[in-house]
């Protein structure tokens, strides 16, 4: 989504602008262009050069520069589809509220026809200040947009709420701000991650499976304007608060939450590697080795890709099919048995593909059997590949 957007960054004199470095780092990684402008007070805390070899553009803190060429603020200000200001300090606030321009910053704000957005960070007592409240308050009504200081621990030693935002939190403002609105309207029903069988309260019957690949469809439904429920298997891995979560364990647990949620999706995804066994019969404590070797039984799980695509009434329904062997012709079958209308075929027998790794190699296939396959790619990109086949085919 940032691919090629112009963000002009600006840090001011707080503990946290060393953050402003790791955000400039994963906005570079997402194809964004950044310039810097810092204040003076921030050099103590960060250094230009630190800041300028990481964005790759010089770095800007005055209205002249050391060749006494001039850094015009306007046309800083004209460059920039979005500014931010992170982090901002309760006097940078102050100023930005109250109309005072002081330095190169405060000038290309107030230039500024670009959406602003600003993550406020200072010690607890600062940020709950009447002072710095009416500020903010009072800078949402000139239009910009607050990034909310988060809990944790602080500078200072105490606890509490003023700590800037974190990078990807920061990040994921600005993705949502450029999303597309192909999908708004639409509501999205993923499924991701793997699941755990219960042996006893201890031990279960599970797989590799990250999640990886359901997330990121999920990030690319959101970014398309979609409205995005996402039931996931164990995994430690963080989603955005955009995207309603729904914790489970056991297939019976995701197949309880498809089925109750199925019917209000216009788009329907399994990308769950759910068990197809489970234990018969769940041991009520610790099973020892004293006991001996147990001998499991095992029943079958519910097929929830199977029951989404026997049940469907308007929704489309996306399966995923793990192969390692009759890749394609398994695949086919699968999308035809499970009544599908599109399944995302993925290999095992590429290195660079399978649970928990952050690219994927896949081939998509749909219910008039068109087949397309793409090179190895990270899972973010195939999971736009993925998104965008279904505009096509919803679209035809």
């Amino acid at each position: 989504m940032l691919k090629g957007k112009k963000i002009l960054l600006g840090i001011t004199g707080g503990i946290a602008a060393y953050k402003a470095v790791f955000l400039i780092r994963i906005l570079k990684k997402q194809g964004a262009e950044v310039k810097v402008i810092m204040t003076p007070a921030s050099f103590d805390f960060v250094t230009p050069l630190t800041v300028s070899t990481v964005a790759q553009n010089p770095v800007l803190s005055s209205f002249k520069s050391g060749d006494d060429s001039w850094n015009n603020h306007v046309d800083l200000a004209l460059w920039a589809d979005v500014m931010i200001v992170a982090p901002a300090t309760a006097n940078t606030l102050a100023k930005m509220a109250n109309g005072i321009c002081d330095n190169l910053l405060l000038a290309t704000y107030f230039s500024a026809k670009c959406p602003v957005y600003i993550a406020p960070a200072m010690d607890l007592d600062m940020y709950a200040h009447p002072t710095v409240s009416r500020n903010i308050d009072q800078l949402e009504k000139d239009g910009v947009f607050i990034i909310p200081a988060e809990e944790g621990e602080l500078a200072s030693g105490l606890v509490g709420k003023g700590r800037m935002a974190e990078p990807e939190t920061i990040l994921d403002y600005l993705t949502h701000h450029f999303q597309s609105d192909e999908l708004k309207g639409k509501k999205v029903l993923i499924t991701a991650g793997p699941t755990y069988e219960a042996i006893d309260p201890v031990r279960f019957i599970g797989n590799h499976s990250s999640g990886k690949m359901g997330i990121e469809l999920a990030n690319s439904f959101i970014s398309k304007g979609a409205t995005v429920e996402l039931v996931m298997g164990p995994s430690a891995l963080t989603t955005s608060d955009r995207i309603e979560r729904i914790n489970v364990k056991s297939a019976d647990q995701m197949f309880e939450a498809v089925k109750s949620r199925m019917s209000d999706a216009d788009i329907v995804v399994c990308a769950a590697a759910v068990a197809d066994f489970k234990p018969a019969e769940v041991a009520n404590h610790k099973i020892k080795k004293t006991e001996g070797i147990p001998t499991l039984s095992f029943v079958e799980n519910p097929d929830i890709l199977s029951y989404v695509g026997q049940n469907k009434q308007n929704q489309l329904v996306v399966g995923f099919a793990l192969e390692t062997n009759n890749e394609l012709e398994n695949a086919q079958s699968k999308l035809k048995r499970k009544n599908l209308d599109l399944i995302v075929l993925n290999s095992l027998n590429d290195p660079k593909a399978g649970f928990a790794k952050d690219t994927n190699k896949v081939t998509l296939i749909d219910k008039k059997l068109d087949i397309t396959s793409f090179d190895v790619k990270s899972k973010k990109e195939v999971a736009e590949d993925i998104v965008q086949k279904i505009l096509k085919m919803m679209n035809q």
